[in-house]
């Protein structure tokens, strides 16, 4: 297993931070753009408790590309004036990164994600956990092929419509 380089985990920060911009400023192409253009590509939202014991349940499913889009859509489109809307601040702390034998990067982050809803109230935890990456660098684009977000609680303060 060969070390990352320096130039590799400036990629990675860089590409956590266009994740979370784009989520705490609302703009969900951008955070499509953040995974790769591949059938593959994957975002999957469980509480830990559920991934640890092996249950298959996800508060978020976006298990191919596909869903990805079809999340974006309804965000933006099919759901827009139907839920109340709430402001996200992502912080986000890289902890772990392997090369695999195929060439793309494991990776693991702490996340605490905080809300304030409709932009009024006082701001609150919405959730606390880790992502659990699979990262493909490929010349200059740096992207996710998957990202799995698992929350340390297992009940959330409010109903998710943006993914942490």
């Amino acid at each position: 297993m060969t070390r990352l380089t320096l130039d590799e985990h400036d990629r990675l920060d860089e590409l956590q931070s266009r994740y979370i911009t784009a989520l705490d400023s609302k703009k969900m192409q951008s955070w499509l753009d953040t995974f790769v253009d591949d059938p593959a590509a994957s975002y999957i939202c469980t509480a830990r408790s559920d991934f640890e014991n092996g249950l298959q349940v996800a508060m978020m499913l976006d298990d191919c590309r596909d869903r990805l889009i079809d999340r974006c859509t309804f965000i933006t489109q099919v759901w827009a004036g139907t839920f109340q809307d709430y402001r996200t601040r992502h912080f986000v702390q890289r902890v772990e990164t392997n090369r695999l034998e195929n060439g793309n990067i494991a990776m693991s982050s702490n996340f605490s994600v905080v809300f304030s809803p409709d932009d009024t109230g006082l701001p609150q935890q919405l959730a606390v956990g880790t992502y659990e990456d699979i990262i493909i660098i490929d010349g200059n684009n740096c992207r996710f092929l998957s990202r799995i977000a698992m929350t340390d609680n297992t009940v959330l303060p409010r109903y998710l419509v943006f993914p942490l």
